[in-house]
């Protein structure tokens, strides 16, 4: 299927590893020029190197708003405008439920929140300027039920973040641009909490898998193949919507 984003110019922040690596890898097999985001260059540098000459690397931290703005008014001189927007910056490392401090509830919101307000806020006007222009939110299930044992600061952040993706739908159809977010299950990345959670203690990690119907983890690539779609034409009348990908995890 022809996703018709060859061409296209993609702001991915987070892209340096995760979920935020394989969606900048998918949209570059799609034939768009990008722009990957980050807050730790050497690990931005080394992924802009991987992904090709059709890649910028931009360090930069999108929890602070000004350091966004200058971002995307990089990205749009280096690229000439800013077609899609994909805010994959985030953490779900935090502390245990209940354990909770002033600190780690701001801290938390900073990462998994306005990381992606910040950087909306910032390519809005660029956005306006594109053709057939789109945000993705990277999110997670934490963000749409309660999930057993989930850092609360996390879930918070990203049941915000739903929230702001459901709002924002109208007010930014008036300026012909879609919203939406995707939230992934438990997916594993090499290196990642998982991984570590599979080598600390394979029983528990086992007995979670069970009540995934699929009985597996998901992969990047997959998160990353939903993006790809939901940022393309072929989505053109999707917008406010959170799209799960968990493997049946969440259903009641």
């Amino acid at each position: 299927m022809d996703l018709g984003l060859s061409g296209k110019t993609i702001l991915v922040t987070g892209a340096s590893r995760g979920i935020g690596l394989a969606v900048a890898a998918a949209f570059i097999g799609e034939g768009c020029n990008l722009a990957i985001a980050a807050r730790h260059p050497e690990a931005l540098q080394n992924a802009a190197a991987a992904l090709g000459s059709s890649c910028s690397a931009h360090p930069a931290d999108v929890t602070d708003e000004s350091a966004c703005a200058a971002l995307c008014a990089a990205v749009a001189a280096r690229w000439d405008g800013i077609d899609i927007l994909v805010t994959a910056a985030g953490s779900g490392v935090s502390v245990p439920p209940g354990h909770e401090t002033a600190s780690e509830w701001q801290r938390m919101m900073a990462l998994n929140f306005f990381s992606a307000t910040n950087a909306i806020a910032a390519a809005r006007p660029f956005l306006r300027r594109a053709a057939a222009p789109a945000i993705i939110c990277i999110s997670s299930i934490c963000g749409c039920e309660t999930m057993p044992g989930a850092p609360i600061a996390y879930a918070a952040a990203k049941t915000a973040l739903n929230a702001t993706v459901r709002g924002l739908a109208r007010p930014l159809a008036a300026e012909n641009i879609r919203i939406t977010a995707v939230a992934p299950g438990n997916i594993f990345v090499p290196g990642g909490i998982w991984a570590e959670k599979l080598a600390a203690n394979p029983e528990a990690v086992e007995s979670m898998l069970n009540t995934v119907p699929q009985r597996r983890f998901g992969t990047a690539a997959e998160v990353a193949d939903t993006v790809l779609f939901l940022a393309s034409p072929r989505a053109a009348f999707i917008t406010g919507s959170v799209h799960v990908v968990d493997g049946g995890q969440t259903l009641s």
